[in-house]
């Protein structure tokens, strides 16, 4: 997705580079150009910040350069297709302005709510179907004369002065920012990505220059169809399409799309395939289609059709496999604008090996400064410490006491590891009410659990109303750094949210399923958290996980606030049936303990009101001082052991790897479709 003008008020924060009006003639003088392909840029696989860098949005639209002579307008795709006729209001809009120039953007649809998508533009029809709007980013040429060597900045400064408002016709901004910050603020905002630009680079037509570089939020590529399969007994038109990328001239495989295309799509493809059906596979060495899978063993029987190698469609996926195969592929729509030889495997460069000296230096700085950017709180003399956290002034007492008797741990060491990982633990936190487990004695102390909190905490932390037996109670609920330590100071060793925030308390913002074993070994334990992975990623379900920090691992799927817990509870309960059938033999889904028989419990209850469960960054009170910490999947794997991470090395890793549970955060999945894959495959 990309997001138009309407939304450009959500930028605030980041820094528009001052424009310097330009003085004389720029350029040299030239004739009007008949044609330019334009300039593009390099994948890199991370943002970055350096100077002498500007940072734009990435559009998810067409590339378009428009050749303006007056009242006659040429807008041309990178294929060198006019795109006069097909987006007509573009055309109409750049003779309205009556320009002698030549401009280089990106054509895009924008909908009521101001978000675009490639798709809607793929289908747009007229103007009935969504506002078309060319976002400008650079200037070529202008009134006979040839801008292309001269600096971007100038460019760019030329290019503010001379083009007209218009509501069609919009100046893509540039910004002159971190690029991590700019990348954070595109994420949030559910755009494509940002391109990164050097401020004093000519613009070389027809090159991809590491002058130019894009960093994508979204995984993307331009595929070519080679044909497609029917399934036995489909009532539709086609099943899904098998698609490639040319190396050296040859067609390589690189998956089966079978989602994504409305009926409409299917009939409209239909069409275009026809003249293109062939009788050999066009494919280097042809795919396997009808290849099982462990949750689909015995896949319907389909049949290939194949087709001559010329349409280029774009693509949305999770991963690309080792042998090249792009997994849980999401058909975006096709492209008119791309030659089905030039789309190849479009691989994200290594900054390191790309970015100039300049990029890398800067780079290592801020690395520097970021993981030396908190230490410690509290100093390690004094018993009793006060600080300011957030404006507020904290005491904090009995420093000393022991909390890790064997470990000899203390609160000090407690307070000192939550003011660490606050940046990263806040957002697990932040708006939910909090069941406090206080140990006020360390963990082998006596502990109990305080929900109450009505006249018994500073007037400036919030909280969350509730009724108990007629008595109107509150629960604590943290927004700042300093409501977590003022927990911490109470001896919460452990932080429990509600998976709701108090803005919409009866939707969860995920779906947890809680593995909780009894007499089992960890291994089976790891291995249950395979299969419950391994399913979801069968029915393209974004799963995540951590360790729980005491003898489980808990798996969580976004929801984005959109269901409700009871919605929430019973899709965990046709995950963990489904997973339990999988693994009869340790497994059980039975609520009451004595009838599971010491077998691993598949907890989908804990999605329900007022639930908690310990969050990620957690300390837990239990021997060794660990941590509920998140993991990728691939150190879900034999050899894991809850004491690998720990009051002593958690912040070291949250520094090294960053925060990477924070898609459970994100916009959340649709439920429905979500339940119809898992069916699907409970059937197949």
């Amino acid at each position: 997705m990309a997001v138009t003008s309407q939304r450009k008020k959500k930028t605030v924060g980041v820094r528009r580079r001052k424009s310097a009006a330009p003085t004389g003639k720029a350029g040299v003088k030239a004739p009007f150009p008949t044609g330019f392909a334009p300039m593009l840029a390099t994948l890199v696989d991370k943002p970055f910040d350096a100077d002498n860098w500007l940072f734009e949005v990435k559009w998810d639209g067409y590339r378009a350069v428009a050749h303006c002579d007056g009242k006659q307008v040429s807008v041309i795709s990178r294929n060198n297709k006019s795109f006069n006729e097909k987006f007509y209001p573009i055309t109409a809009a750049l003779e309205e302005l009556n320009l002698h120039a030549v401009l280089d953007g990106e054509i895009i649809i924008s909908n009521k709510e101001g978000v675009s998508s490639f798709g809607d533009l793929q289908n747009w029809r007229s103007e009935a179907d969504g506002e078309l709007l060319y976002y400008v980013f650079d200037l070529l040429w202008l009134n006979g004369y040839l801008l292309i060597d001269l600096p971007l900045q100038q460019r760019r400064d030329i290019l503010k002065k001379m083009l007209p408002q218009h509501p069609t016709i919009q100046l893509s901004q540039s910004f002159e920012a971190p690029g991590t910050q700019f990348y954070e603020m595109a994420k949030e905002m559910n755009m494509e990505g940002i391109i990164a630009k050097k401020a004093d680079s000519v613009y070389v037509p027809g090159v991809r220059s590491k002058d130019w570089l894009k960093i994508k939020i979204a995984k993307r590529q331009e595929v070519v169809i080679g044909g497609y399969t029917h399934n036995e007994g489909s009532s539709k038109l086609f099943s899904s399409l098998l698609v490639g990328v040319f190396e050296n001239g040859v067609l390589h495989y690189t998956g089966k799309i079978g989602t994504g295309f409305t009926d409409k799509d299917q009939r409209d493809m239909m069409e275009q395939f026809k003249p293109l059906v062939r009788k050999s596979c066009p494919f280097g060495t042809e795919p396997d289609y009808n290849k099982p899978s462990r949750f689909r063993p015995n896949p319907p029987k389909a049949t290939a059709i194949w087709l001559k190698p010329q349409l280029v469609c774009e693509v949305a996926f999770a991963e690309i496999t080792s042998d090249g195969v792009m997994r849980h592929p999401s058909f975006e729509g096709m492209r008119i604008d791309k030659k089905a030889t030039d789309v190849k495997a479009e691989k994200a460069r290594p900054l390191k090996i790309v970015a100039p000296e300049s990029i890398l230096h800067k780079e290592k700085i801020l690395t520097r400064r970021s993981a030396a950017e908190r230490k410690t709180l509290l100093n390690p003399g004094e018993k009793q410490q006060e600080r300011s956290i957030n404006g507020y002034k904290l005491k904090f007492s009995n420093l000393n006491k022991i909390y890790w008797p064997k470990e000899k741990i203390t609160k000090r060491d407690l307070l000192n590891y939550y003011y660490q990982v606050s940046p990263v633990i806040l957002p697990y936190l932040k708006d939910r009410p909090q069941s406090m487990n206080r140990f006020p004695n360390g963990i082998d102390g006596e502990s109990f659990y305080q929900k109450n909190v009505t006249g018994k905490i500073p007037d400036w932390i919030n909280t969350f109303p509730y009724t108990d037996k007629s008595v109107k109670k509150s629960f604590l609920v943290p927004v700042r750094e300093a409501d977590v330590l003022y927990m911490a100071s109470l001896g919460c060793i452990e932080m429990n949210p509600w998976s709701s925030r108090v803005q919409k308390p009866d939707n969860p913002d995920w779906c947890i399923i809680d593995l909780d074993p009894d007499t089992n070994t960890f291994e089976q334990v790891i291995k249950t958290a395979q299969v419950t992975h391994e399913l979801l990623d069968s029915a393209g379900i974004p799963n995540y996980c951590k360790t729980s920090g005491s003898t489980g691992i808990h798996i969580y799927m976004p929801l984005g606030a959109k269901y409700v817990y009871e919605a929430s509870r019973e899709f965990g309960r046709l995950i963990a049936t489904m997973v339990h059938e999988q693994l009869p033999r340790f497994t059980s889904i039975e609520r009451q303990t004595a009838d599971r028989k010491g077998k691993i419990y598949i907890d989908f209850l804990q999605n329900r009101p007022q639930a908690t469960l310990a969050c990620a960054y957690s300390l837990r009170p239990k021997p060794g001082a660990t941590v509920s910490m998140p993991l990728h999947w691939e150190e879900v794997k034999k050899g894991l052991k809850m004491k690998d991470f720990t009051i002593h090395n958690a912040v070291a890793r949250i520094k090294e790897q960053g925060d990477i549970f924070k898609p459970v955060l994100g916009k959340g999945i649709n439920m429905k479709k979500a339940i119809e894959s898992l069916q699907k495959l409970l059937h197949s």
